[in-house]
Parts: structure tokens; sequence; C-alpha cells
């Protein structure tokens, strides 16, 4: 008598994230917001340490190198994740997955990897590869499906990296200019594209998640505040001063606070989802603002930069990681717990960064080591939250 025999059926397990089909190389969000998220809770700390004379060892944590990795480290990451993954749905076609996103994904942490412990003259071209192939990535898909609207982006990430190219050519002696100035330059040019998209889609998802705001769009201010905003960059960067600096940031900044109350803030004090993304832009105001009290010698550059950079763009970028995520894993566009604690934070240290730009010595210090905390904190919780988002498949089984 023989007996039946049943073949237990194979046990599927998840690919792994070495291979292409893995979700993590789906869409170009996924990689990038979670190294983008691993960076910034990192660095901070790292530059912090050797500020304050904690770190010894590490001859490449300068203060170039802390803003370099901030702006085309960090913040680059993030707006190459999204571009990629907002450029599938502008096009209908398909931006890099699979081999050719992790290919960009590894080139991006071998020019971090080469930024932190490489010298100088191989740091430059490791590091200077990442955004000409991302950009000519994005490049190939708007023109492919002739979506011109959106070119002028491409544009924006080419300035970006002659903004590179200049940082690391100062870096190696090659020209008598400050790597600070670069630098300066790209966080301005972040910030135009930070008002070119937010000005598309600010108001929609406040008409979308608080029914009833009545935000409204009026092409007249945003030409105006756009125009303004471009204009006061490049004064700056041209080395405007005095006065004329000062009225024209203040302009900018003014316009730009005009074009927000036209999107209806107040209306989203409920939803945290909403309210980050709003609390974002009128930090570009407010750096503006501060930009013209510096010029008029009131306060000090540095603590206007660190506005943008810290309020406007990690408050957009945060709130920005937050909710594409949720969308494009097929998640609810809501808020749990975790979300508001992140925003707060991040919203915390942008406001003792700029008030210890403005606080006595001795309080200077432990401002700058409450808004580090409360930097890292925000995107470590991140981390922990979206990570497992972003590591796996969509929950409603669609493609990205």
């Amino acid at each position: 008598m023989s007996l039946l025999k049943i073949d237990e059926a194979p046990v599927s397990l998840p690919p792994s994230p070495w291979r292409v089909r893995h979700p993590l190389w789906a869409l170009g969000f996924r990689p990038f917001y979670l190294l983008a998220g691993a960076l910034a809770v990192l660095a901070v700390p790292l530059w912090l340490a050797q500020y304050l004379g904690w770190l010894h060892g590490w001859p490449n944590i300068s203060l170039a190198w802390h803003m370099h990795e901030m702006v085309f480290g960090m913040a680059v990451a993030v707006i190459i994740g999204f571009l990629f993954t907002a450029g599938r749905t502008w096009t209908g076609l398909q931006t890099p997955q699979g081999a050719s996103l992790a290919g960009l994904a590894l080139l991006w942490i071998a020019g971090r990897v080469a930024m932190l412990a490489a010298p100088p003259w191989l740091a430059a071209p490791v590091d200077l590869l990442f955004l000409p192939l991302a950009a000519w990535a994005m490049y190939s898909v708007l023109r492919k499906s002739g979506n011109t609207r959106n070119l002028p982006l491409v544009g924006l990430l080419a300035l970006l990296t002659l903004a590179n190219a200049v940082f690391h050519a100062s870096v190696l002696g090659m020209l008598a200019l400050s790597p600070v100035a670069p630098v300066h330059a790209a966080i301005l040019i972040i910030v135009i594209i930070e008002s070119v998209i937010g000005g598309r889609v600010i108001p929609m998802f406040t008409n979308n998640g608080a029914p009833g705001a009545g935000a409204k769009v009026h092409p007249r201010v945003d030409k105006a505040a756009l125009g303004l905003l471009a204009a006061a960059g490049l004064a700056w960067v041209a080395g405007l001063q005095g006065w004329p600096m000062a009225l024209l940031a203040g302009l900018a900044g003014a316009a730009s606070l005009w074009r927000l109350s036209g999107w209806k803030p107040q209306r989203t004090l409920g939803k945290p989802l909403l309210w980050i993304l709003h609390l974002g832009y009128a930090w570009i105001g407010i750096g503006f603002l501060l930009l013209g009290l510096a010029a008029a010698g009131i306060g000090s550059a540095s603590t206007a930069i660190h506005a943008l950079a810290v309020g406007s763009m990690a408050g957009l970028i945060v709130g920005m990681m937050t909710r594409t995520t949720l969308g494009h894993t097929g998640r609810a566009m809501a808020a749990g717990r975790a979300e508001p604690a992140m925003f707060g934070l991040i919203q915390t240290g942008a406001l003792l960064r700029v008030l210890a730009g403005f606080a006595p010595a001795g309080w200077r210090d432990a401002a700058l080591l409450l808004s580090a905390l409360c930097w890292s904190a925000s995107f470590a919780l991140f981390i922990v939250v979206y990570a497992p988002y972003l590591w796996r498949a969509r929950i409603d089984g669609k493609e990205g």
C-alpha cells in the first residue's frame, strides 16, 4: 500500500534588497527618502561635535562639509526622489527604477563616503557625478513625453550642478572664492524650486484636505513673488549689500507671505499634513526678511540662511516626504501620532537655530545643541515610522 505524498507549497520569500525587483527600487522616492533621512540624522550631530571640539581625527568634517552635505547630499536626494516620483505622474512614463535607480543610489552613497573620508581631489569627481546623471534621466523622460512645462526644473538641477562644481573648485583652490558662496547660491536655487512646486501643490492639497478652505492661486501674485525671490537671490549671490539689498530682500519676503495668505493657512490648523507645508513655506518669507535685515546690519546672513535651510527647506522636506510616502504606498492621507511630533520637532529646531543667531554668547551653544537635537530627533522619527513603508511593497498591490 503506497502512502499519499503531499508536497508542501514553496514558501514565497520577499526578494532581497540586493535584487533589483525589491520594492525599494520600484520608484525614486523610496531609496532617496530613506538615504536622505539617514544622512540628516547623522550629519548634523557630527558637525556640531566637531564645532564644539568633541570630535577628533576627522579633518573632512568642517563648516564647508556640513553646508555641502545638507544641501548637495540630503536636500538633493529628496529633490531627485520627489522629481522621479512626480515625473512618472506628470508624463505617464517610467522614471528610473530597478538597476538604474539602484545605481544612482549607490553613486549618491559613494559621494557621501568620499566627502567624509577621501581627499578633496578624489571627493570632487565622485560627488559631482550624481546630479548630472539624475538630471539627464529626468530630462529624458520629460523630453520623450513632450512635457515642456516641467523642463525648467531640469534647468534648476543644472544650476545646482554648476553650484556644486564651483564649490569643489573653491575647495581645491582653483577659484579665489569662499566655498560658502556656492552653497548659499544652491540654497537659494532650492528655495526657487520649493516656490515653484509649492505654488502648484499647496493650494490644491489644502482644498482637497480641508474642504471649504477656499485656497486660491493668483497668477499675478505668483509671478511677482517668484520674480522677486529670483531677483533677491541673484542680488545676494552677486554681492549686493546695504539698503538696496535690504529693500529687495524685504520685498521678496513680503511677496512670499502675501502669496501664502491666499492659500488660507489658518484653515489647516487641525491638519498636520497641511500645516507643515504652509509653515515650511512661511519660512521662505521669514528667511528673506531676515536676509534684508542682515543686509541692513541687523542680525547675520548665517541666521537668515538657516531660516531658509532649516525652517523652509527641511520643513518642506519632512512634510513632502511623509505625504509622498503615504500616497505612493497606498496608505490613507492622514497623520497619526508620529507626524505632528516630527513636524513640531523640525520647526522647533528651526526656531532655536534662528534664535541662536540673536542670543547672547553664553546661550548660543545651548541653543545650537537643542536645535541639533530637535533636527535629528525629527528625522530619526521619520526613519523609524516610514522606513517600513519605503521598504515594503504598496499595500494596495499597485505598482510603485
